[in-house]
Formats: C-alpha cells, sequence, structure tokens
C-alpha cells in the first residue's frame, strides 16, 4: 500500500532521513501527517473520507483534540501516532498508534502495514494523554529525581543499583541528563494538567532545568 507524506515541519517523530520518508509518492492510499501542525494539516487532506488511513502526529495530546470527539462513539480513519523520542535521543524504533472507540480496523491494519512496510514497531493504544510509555515511565523519572533530592542515595549510586538489581542499560539519572531534563519537564508538566496525578508533577530537578534552559534561550 503506497503512502504520502505532509510534512508541517519540525517533526519529532522523523527529524531525520528515514525509509517511510523515502517511500512516499505523491498522491498514497494512505496519507501521514507530520510536524508541530500536523493537526492543523488534517483539515487539508483532499479526498480524506476516501484514504484508507489518515495518520496525525502528536505530542502529548489526544487524537480527539483534532478530530473532535461525542458520546464515546468518535472514531474513523483518521488514527493518530508518535515514534517514541526521549528528549535529545534519537527516535526509537517504536511507534504508538492511537485509535479511538470507533476507529476502523481497515485505517489500523492499513496505517500498521505502511508503518512495519518502513521497518518500524507498532503498538495501537486507545486515545489517552501521553498513550504508553509517557503514561508508565515519567512518574518513574519523577520519582527517583524526587529520592535524589531527599538524600536517599547519589546519583551513582541510584544509577548502578537500577542497573544492576533490575538490568536496566542506563540509570534514570544519566538517562535523563544525557537526554534532558528540560524536555522531561515538558512531557511530565502536559501530561500533570491533563490528568492531574501527583506522580506527573514535574520533580524539582526538571523544573531547574528548564528554567536555565529559558534563560539560555532569552
Amino acid at each position: 500500500m503506497n503512502h504520502s507524506i505532509i510534512d508541517t515541519g519540525n517533526s519529532r517523530s522523523f527529524p531525520a532521513s528515514h525509509a517511510l520518508l523515502e517511500g512516499k509518492s505523491a498522491d498514497g492510499d494512505v496519507v501521514i501527517l507530520i510536524g508541530k501542525q500536523a493537526g492543523d494539516a488534517l483539515a487539508k487532506v483532499q479526498g480524506a473520507d476516501k484514504k484508507a488511513a489518515i495518520l496525525v502526529e502528536l505530542g502529548t495530546e489526544c487524537l480527539g483534540a483534532h478530530t473532535g470527539e461525542s458520546r464515546g462513539k468518535e472514531g474513523s480513519n483518521v488514527l493518530g501516532f508518535n515514534r517514541f523520542r526521549l528528549g535529545d535521543d534519537d527516535p526509537s524504533n517504536l511507534v504508538e498508534l492511537v485509535r479511538q472507540a470507533n476507529s476502523s480496523q481497515a485505517a489500523i491494519d492499513a496505517a500498521k502495514a505502511v508503518l512495519e512496510g518502513a521497518g518500524l514497531k507498532v503498538a495501537v493504544c486507545f486515545d489517552f494523554a501521553g498513550r504508553i510509555i509517557d503514561r508508565l515511565v515519567r512518574p518513574y523519572y519523577n520519582a527517583a529525581l524526587r529520592r535524589l533530592d531527599e538524600g536517599l542515595a547519589t546519583a551513582d549510586d541510584m544509577d548502578l543499583t537500577l542497573r544492576l538489581g533490575l538490568g536496566y542499560p542506563e540509570g534514570p539519572i544519566a538517562l535523563l541528563e544525557r537526554t534532558g531534563l528540560a524536555h522531561h519537564f515538558d512531557v511530565s508538566k502536559d501530561l500533570f494538567d491533563a490528568l492531574g496525578e501527583q506522580p506527573y508533577a514535574p520533580a524539582r530537578r526538571a523544573r531547574v532545568a528548564k528554567m536555565r534552559a529559558e534563560k539560555k534561550e532569552g
């Protein structure tokens, strides 16, 4: 199945060349909207109802912010997606594909065929802010930062314990410092604002990193 790309710029999922981008056609059966304004481009897709699927790149927001919602019956050939990327790290090979209650199974199958055909792995989830990974890992990162503030252990000892005890390839403090504490603040704050759950409230160290980043930009 062929696909076309509408690039609105500054895509976090595809910041560099990738097989999905290189394999695009002029007018595909599947239309993939990428970039920061991907949701705004949805209204510009020609013959949208006749497409096998339309994929909208998401940040932390719900797909419903772009498609609208009604009585829990929303869903069509429009799906959301995000290629997971932690901070400044390269994007991972995992795409979280977002469906709604009445999303077309044919659209889901078409989207998976295109994404997997480009070498990506696909996990399907329902339409929640933060999807699967961020919902699971952000409280963990915040907890690690808070325990560091409390003096439970040094950053090195916390990272070492989690690497050796749980088999993680990299400890949480080192990982966040390498990929960007300020970015972790942005994602955590978005989820805290959306969900109102304390584990998502940005840890102090992430807030400080964000303030320093804004000062440098200013």
